[in-house]
C-alpha cells in the first residue's frame, strides 16, 4: 500500500459540552449532520482516501470474494417445516443475493407456492430487507414487512396468497413483526417513535381499513421501555411484552377475541424479569424471582397470573443458566448453559426418563430450531462447531434417534474438518478469573509466536458468542491465521453473573478480560504482539476502541464495525435511537457517578498522543443502532493525535445501516475488504 496518499482531515470546529461542572471539547461534534453537504463530502474523502491506498489490494478483494462465494451452494434451501398443513421452505436460486420464500400444501410433492421473491422485491433497491412474515390461521393472506433503507424502519403489507394480490393495506413505520388473531381479520402490530426508533406503540388494524384508523392498543410511556407482541404457540394467546434490560411486564388476551381488553399477567416489577409460554391451561415462566440470578422455571394457573400465584418447577442452579424452554404435547425441552457450553434437556410430562442430548466438544453451538408443532414427538435443533459445518437435526425424543434432515455444504472440494484443530483454553484475568478462548487452527500450526492469530469478541448485553462454523473464516485459516473468541465478562456465556460482572460500573472488566486474553496468547506463543489483530462490532467496537487505548502495543491491526466510541454523548442525547432503554447496561450518565466511569473508558474520551495499531473502521450513513457519526468523529481525532505512521481507514457504505450490505453475496464484499486489510498486513498477498 502507497503511503504518500494525503489522508483527510477533518474541519475542527470546538463544541463546548458540560456536564456536572466537567467541560469536554468535542471538536468534530458537526459531524453529526447527515443532512449536512460538508459532512457528507467528508464521508465520501475519507472513501475516497480508503480506496485509493487499498488500490493494489481490489484484485485481492476480488480472489478472495470469488474464493468465498464458490464455497456456498447457490441453489441452497432450508429445511422445510410443517405447519397449520403447510410445509415452508426458505431457498436460493444461483446468481442471485436474495431469498425466496414458498411452501407445498400437505406434502413435499405438492406444487410449490412461491410467498415471497425478494430479488423481485429488491429491484431497483439499494438495500432491502423483508421483515417478519405470518400467515393467517386459514392460510390464505399473508403479513409482511420491507426496510429500503437499512434503519430498521418497516412497512407492513399484506397479501393475498390465493390470488397474489397486494391488498390496500399499507402501515408505515413500524418495527416489522405483526400477528393476527384467530378471526383472519385483525392484526396487531408495532410502531416506533419516529426520533429515537423506540418501539412504543401496539395498534389493531382491521383488514381494508386504513392505518389511521387503526386503533391504539398500548402506549409505553416508560421511555426506558420497548415493546413487541406475538402469539403463543398454542395459538390461544395474543400477548404484549414490555421490556427493558432489567424488566419485563406482560399482558394477555384471547386470540378468539381481538376486541376484547388485555389483562395484566404480572404487573411489573423493577429487576423482576420473566417470560411466558402457554400450555394447557397454565403457562410456564422462565424468571429471576426470588434472586434466582441464572433463572428458574414456574408454573401458574392461566386464571390466576400474578407472581404469588407462581409455583417451581425447575429450581434456580448457581452453575447452570436457564436459556429458554420448548413445550410439546409429551415433553418440556430445556435449554441450558452449563460452564460456558450449551446442553438440550428432555423431560417427558409423565415425569419419567428425563435425559440430555450428548454432545462431546467443547466448542460447540447447539440450540432448538423450527419447532411450531405442538403434537409431535420430534425435536429439530441446530449443531455446529468451529469445525463441523452447520447441521439440521431431527430427534424423535421417544425412540432417542436422530435423522440429520441437512448438513451445509463447503463447495469448492477441499474442505476437510479433519485439517483443523478446536480447542477451549482458559485466560487468567487479573483479578484471577478464569476467561475461556475458544480457537481453530490448521493441524500443524507450530506455537513459536509467528503465527497470524485473530481475536474476536463482543462482551455486552449478555449475548454470548457461541462457536460457530464459518466458510468465509477458512480464506484466514487456510492462509495461517489463528482464530480465537475470548468469552469475556459482559457476555452470558458462564451464566448470568459472567454479565452482571461486565456491565455499568463494571464494564472495564469486559476491557481487561480482552487484553489479559491477548497477553496470554502471546505469553503461550500462540501469537506475538507483531501478528495479533482484533475485531469487534458495535458495542465490540466499543472494546476495540478501549483495548487500543489501554494496550495500543499488543496488536498489529484492529477491525472496529461500526463501532460504539462515543459513549458520554450518545448517553446523555436521549433523542438518539436506544439511548434511554440502555440506561440499564451502560448507565445514565445524568448521573455524576455514571458519567465519571463512563469518561474513564470511552474510546473517544480518551485518546491520547499515542500510538495506535493499523485500523479498519467501518460504518453505515444509514445506523440507527450506531450512529455513523461516532466512528467518524472518532477517526477524525485519532488522525490528529495519534504519533505513528500506521494505516487508519473509515470506509462509509453510504447505502446500508447497522447490519451493512444486504444480500448475501453483497455482503462477502465487506468480508473481502477486511480479509484483505489483515492479510495484506501481514504480506500475503494471495
Amino acid at each position: 500500500m502507497s503511503k504518500k496518499i494525503q489522508a483527510p482531515l477533518a474541519t475542527i470546529k470546538p463544541h463546548t459540552l458540560e456536564k456536572h461542572k466537567d467541560i469536554r471539547i468535542d471538536n468534530y461534534y458537526w459531524l453529526n449532520d447527515r443532512e449536512n453537504s460538508e459532512v457528507i463530502d467528508y464521508l465520501n474523502k475519507e472513501n475516497e482516501y480508503y480506496n485509493e491506498m487499498t488500490a493494489d489490494t481490489k484484485a485481492f478483494q476480488t480472489e478472495l470474494f470469488e474464493e468465498m462465494k464458490a464455497r456456498i451452494k447457490e441453489d441452497d434451501q432450508s429445511v422445510p417445516y410443517l405447519y397449520n398443513g403447510y410445509y415452508y421452505i426458505t431457498r436460493f436460486e444461483k446468481g442471485q443475493d436474495y431469498p425466496i420464500y414458498s411452501r407445498k400444501k400437505g406434502n413435499l410433492e405438492a406444487i410449490e407456492e412461491i410467498l415471497f421473491d425478494c430479488n423481485e422485491m429488491a429491484k431497483d433497491q439499494t438495500y432491502f430487507q423483508l421483515g417478519g412474515l405470518s400467515v393467517s390461521p386459514d392460510n390464505k393472506l399473508a403479513i409482511f414487512s420491507s426496510d429500503v433503507v437499512g434503519r430498521r424502519i418497516y412497512t407492513i403489507q399484506i397479501k393475498n396468497l390465493e390470488t397474489n394480490e397486494i391488498l390496500s393495506d399499507k402501515i408505515e413505520n413500524t418495527s416489522g413483526s405483526a400477528v393476527w388473531a384467530n378471526d383472519n381479520f385483525t392484526i396487531f402490530y408495532s410502531t416506533q417513535n419516529e426520533v429515537t426508533l423506540r418501539s412504543d406503540k401496539i395498534f389493531k388494524h382491521k383488514l381494508g381499513s386504513k392505518s389511521s384508523e387503526d386503533v391504539l392498543v398500548y402506549f409505553e410511556k416508560d421511555e426506558t421501555y420497548n415493546v413487541d407482541i406475538a402469539k403463543s404457540k398454542s395459538k390461544k394467546y395474543l400477548a404484549i411484552e414490555s421490556g427493558s434490560t432489567l424488566t419485563t411486564e406482560y399482558q394477555i388476551l384471547e386470540a378468539d377475541n381481538p376486541d376484547g381488553k388485555f389483562r395484566m399477567f404480572q404487573k411489573r416489577v423493577r429487576g423482576l424479569e420473566y417470560s411466558i409460554n402457554h400450555y394447557g391451561d397454565s403457562f410456564y415462566i422462565m424468571t429471576n424471582k426470588d434472586e434466582a440470578e441464572n433463572f428458574k422455571l414456574m408454573k401458574t394457573l392461566e386464571t390466576s397470573t400474578s407472581k404469588e400465584n407462581w409455583t417451581e418447577v425447575i429450581a434456580h442452579r448457581e452453575d447452570v443458566l436457564l436459556e429458554d424452554i420448548e413445550i410439546f404435547k409429551d415433553y418440556l425441552v430445556v435449554e441450558e448453559r452449563e460452564n460456558g457450553l450449551h446442553k438440550i434437556r428432555i423431560m417427558p410430562w409423565s415425569g419419567k426418563g428425563e435425559y440430555y442430548l450428548p454432545f462431546d466438544s467443547e466448542t460447540y453451538s447447539a440450540a432448538t430450531g423450527a419447532n411450531v408443532d405442538f403434537d409431535t414427538e420430534i425435536l429439530r435443533y441446530g449443531y455446529q462447531s468451529l469445525t463441523t459445518p452447520s447441521s439440521v437435526i431431527d430427534f424423535n425424543m421417544k425412540t432417542k434417534t436422530k435423522e440429520i434432515k441437512k448438513e451445509q455444504e463447503v463447495l469448492g472440494g477441499k474442505f476437510d474438518k479433519n485439517n483443523y484443530i478446536e480447542k477451549r483454553i482458559w485466560a487468567t484475568a487479573n483479578d484471577g478469573t478464569k476467561i475461556p478462548i475458544s480457537m481453530i487452527h490448521q493441524v500443524g500450526v507450530k506455537l513459536d509466536g509467528s503465527n497470524p492469530l485473530l481475536q474476536y469478541a463482543y462482551g455486552s448485553y449478555g449475548y454470548s458468542m457461541d462457536c460457530t462454523f464459518s466458510t468465509t473464516r477458512l480464506s484466514l485459516l487456510d492462509r495461517g491465521f489463528v482464530f480465537a473468541i475470548a468469552h469475556i465478562r459482559g457476555g452470558e456465556d458462564l451464566g448470568r453473573p459472567w454479565y452482571e460482572d461486565g456491565k455499568l460500573l463494571k464494564k472495564k472488566n469486559t476491557f481487561s478480560d480482552f487484553v489479559d486474553c491477548s497477553k496470554y496468547l502471546i505469553s503461550e506463543k500462540y501469537t506475538s504482539a507483531e501478528h495479533l489483530y482484533a475485531e469487534g462490532g458495535s458495542a465490540g467496537g466499543l472494546l476495540m476502541g478501549a483495548v487500543i487505548n489501554m494496550a495500543p502495543e499488543l496488536y498489529n491491526g484492529i477491525i472496529a464495525q461500526v463501532p460504539f466510541v462515543d459513549v458520554i454523548t450518545t448517553m446523555l442525547d436521549d433523542s438518539i435511537p436506544l439511548t434511554t432503554g440502555e440506561y440499564d447496561e451502560w448507565g445514565n450518565p445524568n448521573k455524576k457517578k455514571y458519567y465519571d466511569y463512563m469518561k474513564s473508558y470511552s474510546p473517544y474520551d480518551n485518546i491520547i498522543a499515542q500510538k495506535y495499531p493499523n485500523m479498519l473502521v467501518t460504518t453505515g450513513l444509514h445506523d440507527s443502532q450506531v450512529q455513523y457519526w461516532e466512528p467518524a468523529k472518532w477517526v477524525a481525532k485519532l488522525r490528529t493525535l495519534k504519533t505513528d505512521n500506521n494505516l487508519l481507514y473509515l470506509n462509509t457504505n453510504m447505502d446500508a445501516g447497522h447490519g451493512g450490505a444486504s444480500g448475501r453475496f453483497e455482503s462477502l464484499k465487506e468480508v473481502a475488504k477486511e480479509f484483505s486489510f489483515l492479510l495484506d498486513l501481514e504480506g500475503i498477498k494471495r
